[in-house]
C-alpha cells in the first residue's frame, strides 16, 4: 500500500510517502511560513524524489487538528481535495495524537498540548493499555492550563509533556505539577513527525470524504460572537 500523509494544523509542515510498508521520503519544517504557498510544492517534490505517481496512491492520511485554523482547513482540504480526485480514501487523525505517537515507548501518562492564547490550551491525555497500544485516557478539550494541571495532578501519576510550545509554559507546568512532570531530554520530540501518521492506520475509521471535518475543539472567534449576538437578540 502506497500512502501519502500531511500535517499542516500547526506551526510545523510535515509530509511522508509511504510504499509497501517502508518511509520512502519525509519531509518536515518548523518554520513560520504560509503553509498554503508550500504544501503543494513539497508533495511534489517528495513525490518525484520517492518516484510517486499520484494514481500510485492507494490511501491519504491527514492532521485534523485542534491547531491554528488556517493551517487545519489547508492539510484537510488539499486531503479531500486529491482523495477526491484520485477516488482514494482519506483518513484523518488527530493532531494532539500525532505528538503523543513521538514517545508512546514511555511507560507514563503522556500530555500533548498546543497553546491556545489566553491561558488556554488544545490538549488531553494518553497512554498505553493492557495491550500496548495508543489509549485516549483524557477526552480532547480546550481549557485553561492552569485548570487542567490541577485534574492531571489529582491523578498522583507521572506525565509527560510535549509540546512545541513547551517553553511558554514549563514553569507553570512545573510550579504545579512538580515532580510530577516529566519532560524528554532531546527537543525533537515535541515535533510532530509526519511518518508516524501511517502507524496502526488499518485500526482508523476510514470516513466518506465529505463528512470528514476539521477537529477545532472550540469555535472560530467570530462565529463565536456571531453566536452571542444572536443569544442576546432572542432575549431582548
Amino acid at each position: 500500500m502506497n500512502i501519502l500523509a500531511m500535517d499542516t494544523s500547526n506551526q510545523v509542515l510535515g509530509i511522508a510517502i509511504m510504499k509497501d510498508g517502508k518511509v520512502a521520503g519525509e519531509y518536515t519544517s518548523n518554520v513560520q511560513k504560509n503553509h498554503s504557498v508550500r504544501l503543494m510544492p513539497a508533495i511534489n517534490q517528495l513525490m518525484s524524489d520517492t518516484n510517486t505517481k499520484p494514481e500510485d496512491l492507494d490511501r491519504i492520511v491527514v492532521a485534523k487538528g485542534p491547531g491554528s485554523y488556517t493551517g487545519v482547513r489547508i492539510g484537510l482540504t488539499t486531503a479531500k481535495t486529491m482523495g477526491w480526485a484520485l477516488g482514494i480514501p482519506v483518513v484523518a487523525i488527530s493532531s494532539l495524537e500525532l505528538v503523543v505517537r513521538q514517545a508512546l515507548y514511555v511507560s507514563d501518562y503522556i500530555c500533548p498540548f498546543f497553546d491556545a492564547r489566553r491561558g488556554l490550551v488544545y490538549t488531553g491525555l494518553y497512554g498505553r493499555n493492557t495491550e500496548e497500544k495508543l489509549q485516549l485516557y483524557k477526552e480532547e478539550t480546550n481549557i485553561l492550563f492552569e485548570d487542567w494541571l490541577k485534574q492531571l495532578k489529582s491523578e498522583e501519576k507521572s506525565v509527560l509533556f510535549l509540546s512545541q510550545d513547551l517553553e511558554l509554559h514549563k514553569q507553570r507546568i512545573e510550579d504545579i505539577m512538580g515532580d510530577l512532570a516529566v519532560f524528554p531530554h532531546d527537543s525533537f520530540y515535541h515535533i510532530p513527525r509526519p511518518s508516524l501518521m501511517m502507524s496502526d492506520l488499518m485500526d482508523k475509521e476510514v470516513e466518506p470524504i465529505h463528512s470528514l471535518t476539521p477537529s477545532y475543539l472550540r469555535l472560530v472567534e467570530a462565529e463565536a460572537k456571531w453566536l452571542e449576538q444572536q443569544e442576546e437578540q432572542k432575549n431582548d
